[in-house]
């Protein structure tokens, strides 16, 4: 049963990677409804919130209590990771080219490498430094790194993006010491959700609502966002934790710009480059570096406990 669980965690990471690539559908699509960037990050958070409360009264109602002393733990999940990560990108995205602003984002795994060495005591093996090079590598080539326009402020919010990014998988291990993975979800996205009502000009976004040609259908569609792109890769990302280090996890959610690709090659028209089939190549291949080493350490294990007298 427990080399079930521990099967099953890398593949939930993986899920969740999937759901996240698939945003920029689900931006695009708002984006022509008039909405900002910061508006569609707290439609996505507001209902995202509303939907895991919901899942939390069907699970557990009593996943609801939370302890004074775990409210800054919940309020660095929502504002520091979810809420800070999501303005740093956005705003990154504004002022420099799309690939630098993901290339920035995507160093995550290094600082949640570096993270969970420092406060769980996680080793830095071969084999995760070869998956992060692997990945990392993975992520400039698919993306398309290009060195115009940066600037030292555009620089330090991108890696803001990526420290908050893997700021989630940090402090979401921990909560998950305390708490069930619907509570993390539900109170990470409770806080984060009313965090972003206070930059998103809320008149100015229920305006866009009021003038929407199809209202139910607008509605309709956000809360569909909110369900793919957050709810869904949220929580199995969540619970993956639970079964997959938090250093390795920040790896395996490097698909995410993987999928992004394919989708915009499938969806968009957009052209696959060699550079960018090359570098979804190195990040399946970190993918499967992980795994691989899970699986020779579990059948390693197995081998020590039946040699036993």
């Amino acid at each position: 049963m427990e080399k079930q669980k521990t099967n099953l965690g890398p593949l939930l990471i993986i899920i969740a990677a999937c759901f996240w690539g698939s945003m920029g559908i689900f931006v695009r699509k708002l984006e022509s409804y008039g909405f900002s960037a910061i508006q569609i990050v707290s439609i996505r958070l507001t209902l995202a919130a509303l939907l895991f409360c919901l899942v939390q009264l069907i699970v557990d109602r009593s996943g609801f209590k939370l302890a004074l002393r775990d409210i800054p733990l919940f309020l660095g999940l929502g504002f520091g990771s979810i809420l800070f990560f999501t303005i740093c990108y956005f705003s990154a995205i504004t002022i420099m080219p799309l690939s630098t602003a993901a290339i920035l984002l995507y160093t995550s795994p290094i600082w949640i490498m570096l993270m969970s060495a420092i406060f769980f005591h996680e080793k830095l093996n071969a084999q995760k430094l070869i998956a992060l090079l692997l990945a990392f590598s993975g992520c400039v080539l698919v993306s398309g790194i290009s060195g115009n326009g940066i600037t030292l402020f555009g620089l330090l919010i991108g890696l803001g993006s990526g420290f908050g990014y893997g700021l989630y998988s940090i402090l979401g291990t921990i909560a998950l010491r305390r708490y069930s993975p619907y509570t993390v979800t539900t109170y990470t996205f409770l806080f984060a959700g009313l965090g972003s009502w206070f930059i998103c000009k809320p008149g100015d976004m229920i305006s866009h609502f009021a003038q929407a040609p199809n209202l139910p259908l607008l509605i309709g569609f956000c809360i569909l966002t909110a369900l793919i792109t957050a709810v869904i890769p949220f929580l199995t990302y969540t619970l993956g934790l639970r079964t997959v280090e938090a250093s390795k996890a920040g790896i395996i959610a490097t698909l995410e710009p993987v999928v992004a690709t394919i989708i915009g090659i499938l969806c968009f028209s957009e052209m696959l480059t060699v550079l960018s089939a090359l570098g979804i190549i190195l990040v399946l291949s970190a993918v499967v570096v992980l795994n691989f080493t899970s699986r020779a350490r579990c059948h390693q294990n197995k081998h020590n406990s039946t040699a036993l007298p």
